[in-house]
């Protein structure tokens, strides 16, 4: 680990900035983010690189940038424990990204069901950045030599891309050059679905903004979305096993669990049986008093550009300096270095 830190084992992680953050993104990522930095020199990046897989307005990439970093250090993650950075303002992010487009095999990427999804009937007209975007991930995560990485249900196979990219590349060049990251498992992460469809992620692409629940939204916004989400003419349901049928019924209940930090069986004795306007309105408490502190403070942050151009400036200079003695190793390792 680098000099400066005083943990064995790094963990990394980062958010995409594709414009406006909802609570899913809060409850499901950032928010298990924050006790990491208490186990694990912690880096968190901004990956801009991964965003413009998909088109960004040139003009409005910084704002998006911004408002990640704001929401990192609105929800704890203190830049004076963790290293906030940028990705793109890593080049060797994207120049480890490339050696490993040659260890990683193309049988590997036809498997990656996410790629499937995201392209769809359209994958001959997506962006080649698409399709190796899981390449670029592992690069993320390997040039800091991270021991860690915390994943959601839908980034596990990435992260075993990433294994595999380990072991060729070890094997390849008879050297123990990476360590295999560990997936970390976040018990207390919450898969947040939409409010007006429980079978889909609550997702910033979905036509309605009654779907979710943005961390910039005000009180009253709040209240009308929760007001509106869908439920079931039939009251709660009474036992876990009606439960799997109400979809709804059951994204409502995680996400009140999420936001009080309550143990869903408990949340589920407390509302069993009873009608859906009863949880709304506790509901509705519940969300406004985690998100309003976190907008409220988000708000202040994205004012001061200065603030966060230095947070994100001192950042990716204490990534690169990591990143660089990396770089330099596999440069030896493959005979890239400069010595002939």
């Amino acid at each position: 680990m680098s000099k400066e830190s005083k943990f064995s084992e790094r963990v990394l992680s980062g958010v995409q900035p594709t414009g406006g953050l909802h609570l899913g993104n809060y409850l499901g990522a950032i928010k298990n983010f924050v006790p990491l930095q208490q186990k694990f020199e912690s880096l968190f990046c901004v990956v801009d690189l991964h965003a413009i897989t998909v088109w960004q307005e040139p003009s409005e990439l910084v704002s998006k940038k911004c408002e990640v970093a704001a929401a990192f250090i609105a929800s704890g993650i203190d830049p004076k424990k963790s290293i906030i950075f940028n990705q793109s303002q890593v080049p060797e992010h994207t120049q480890l990204s490339w050696i490993l487009n040659c260890v990683a095999r193309i049988g590997w990427l036809n498997r990656m069901t996410q790629f499937k999804d995201k392209a769809g009937k359209n994958r001959e007209n997506v962006s080649v950045g698409l399709y190796t975007y899981p390449v670029l991930m592992a690069s993320d995560i390997l040039i800091y030599k991270a021991t860690h990485v915390p994943v959601g249900e839908d980034q596990k196979q990435h992260l075993e891309l990433a294994r595999d990219i380990v072991l060729k590349f070890n094997n390849d060049f008879k050297r123990e050059v990476f360590p295999l990251p560990k997936p970390i498992i976040m018990d207390n992460a919450a898969r947040i679905m939409s409010l007006r469809d429980g079978t889909k992620k609550m997702s910033k692409s979905d036509i309605s903004e009654y779907s979710r629940i943005m961390l910039t939204d005000t009180d009253d916004e709040i209240a009308k979305k929760i007001k509106k989400a869908k439920t079931d003419a039939m009251p709660l349901p009474g036992t876990k096993k009606e439960l799997e049928n109400m979809p709804e019924a059951l994204n409502l209940l995680t996400i009140y669990s999420a936001c009080q930090d309550e143990e869903f069986d408990l949340v589920f004795d407390k509302y069993h049986g009873k009608n859906f306007s009863e949880l709304k309105i506790d509901l509705i408490d519940v969300v406004i008093n985690k998100i309003s502190p976190i907008r409220e403070e988000m708000s202040r942050l994205t004012t001061d550009k200065k603030y966060l151009r230095e947070i994100l400036d001192v950042g990716s200079s204490r990534a690169k300096k990591i990143a660089a003695d990396v770089l330099k190793e596999v440069y030896e390792v493959t005979g890239l270095n400069s010595n002939i």
